[in-house]
């Protein structure tokens, strides 16, 4: 027999469904729109919906800038910033949680104070150093200051300190090095944290804007973050093909939530774990 829900029960789907609508509305607004003539969306006079659906929007995108290499632009450059954070995330933070060494609790508050350090406020000395390297107008500029992530270090410090001490142990017996242990028992261990981090961090390279913004002026170095900037006109936006690239832009983001959807959600439920 199909379960009865009881009125708080009732109440409480009630407005969770309001609320989801409320955060999905703007993405909805978003498609429908990029389907919509440009004067139908400055106007107002075509509603909600569109009264003619019509793909010039995306035509345009595609037609009138190198919206293709923009897109592997920004996909090279999140997923070697995601790759590279994971591995560097679980290595200090198997360091810092399993061995011991002088000066752990000062480097480690030392890492943890960063993340309260706004970017602003070290972007001019970070583009300075870009621009002493030559690195100005080159991808390497937008992926070198994300390599590594206090954030994640921290995650994956916490993660690594549930492992039992003892299964590590049985592992050095067996002749195993630390990097191999990391890499065979750790990782596997830690697996939907690394998720969650992947995610999370594969979302703000990919949404990164002010960055690229100024170590990038090149138009065949841009990400697609930058597009939205390209395709508004000096007297009048095309507002059909800024929500066009817009949702080219979210398509990528929702394909690899799908596909790590369950290890994101257990990672987030195991980060209140200690």
């Amino acid at each position: 027999m199909p379960r009865k829900f009881s009125l708080w029960e009732g109440f409480t789907i009630a407005v969770l469904a309001v609320i989801a609508c409320v955060m999905l509305l703007p993405y909805v607004w978003m498609v429908l729109s990029s389907l919509k003539s440009n004067m139908d969306i400055v106007s107002g006079s075509g509603g909600f919906f569109p009264s003619k659906p019509s793909l010039d929007g995306y035509r345009t995108v595609f037609s009138e800038a190198p919206f293709v290499t923009w897109l592997l632009n920004s996909l090279v450059t999140s997923v070697i910033i995601t790759v590279v954070t994971l591995f560097t995330s679980a290595l200090a933070g198997y360091v810092f949680a399993k061995h011991q060494f002088k000066g752990k609790k000062l480097l480690f508050i030392l890492i943890l104070a960063t993340m309260m350090i706004p970017f602003q406020v070290i972007m001019i000395p970070t583009y300075l150093i870009t621009a002493e390297l030559g690195l100005v107008n080159h991808l390497l500029a937008i992926i070198l200051p994300n390599l590594v992530s206090s954030y994640g270090v921290f995650l994956a410090k916490q993660f690594i300190e549930e492992i039992p001490q003892e299964l590590l142990e049985a592992a050095r017996m067996d002749g195993s090095g630390e990097f191999r242990l990391m890499l065979r028992i750790v990782m596997p261990l830690i697996l939907p944290m690394l998720s969650a981090l992947g995610i999370f961090t594969f979302m703000n390279s990919w949404n990164n804007y002010l960055w690229p913004l100024i170590v990038l002026n090149d138009e065949s170095k841009m990400t697609v973050p930058l597009a939205l900037v390209y395709f508004n006109g000096t007297h009048q936006v095309n507002y059909n093909v800024v929500m066009s690239a817009a949702v080219l832009i979210t398509i990528p983001v929702i394909i690899m939530f799908l596909i790590f959807q369950k290890q994101f959600i257990k990672g987030l439920a195991m980060t209140g774990m200690k």
